[in-house]
């Protein structure tokens, strides 16, 4: 699994010119999954995720975690993380999951961090064509891969 973790002041998602989901401080989350995937990297990522400690603060140091500040998450699948650009300027998404596959382990990877977080976590709706709005509070950006653990 990758995943491009946001800490956001805002963001949201709209599917046909309606929202389906927003939220205000936290994260938002993009994640890849791999047809190599399984359930030990949805542990391990998840735990990740809400441990990060990527919030400030009120010494204005990144030392609280989402947990911490009581943030949401916005999870957001999408495939296109594992695009391949070493031939040619068309990617390949040979490695990203396919739907199937893909369906179950997002839905696992959602039910996990909602879990950890003790509340609902707000989600997209997979396969479908997306506009993701967000405020990228700091910039904070941080990319995760299970398989190489960074």
């Amino acid at each position: 699994m990758r995943a491009v973790i946001q800490r956001v002041s805002r963001a949201s998602v709209t599917i046909s010119n309606k929202i389906k989901s927003e939220i205000g401080v936290g994260l938002l989350v993009l994640i890849g999954i791999e047809d190599t995937d399984d359930d030990t990297d949805i542990e391990w990522l998840c735990s990740k995720i809400v441990h990060l400690r990527i919030f400030n603060d009120s010494n204005e140091i990144m030392n609280l975690s989402v947990l911490e500040v009581g943030g949401n998450i916005l999870a957001i699948s999408q495939f296109t993380l594992h695009a391949k650009t070493k031939k040619g300027n068309r990617p390949s998404y040979i490695r990203a999951a396919q739907p199937d596959l893909a369906i179950l382990l997002y839905d696992s990877f959602v039910i996990k961090l909602s879990q950890l977080m003790g509340k609902e976590i707000c989600i997209g709706e997979f396969g479908s064509m997306m506009q993701i709005e967000s405020v990228n509070d700091g910039p904070v950006t941080i990319i995760i891969d299970t398989k190489e653990k960074e």
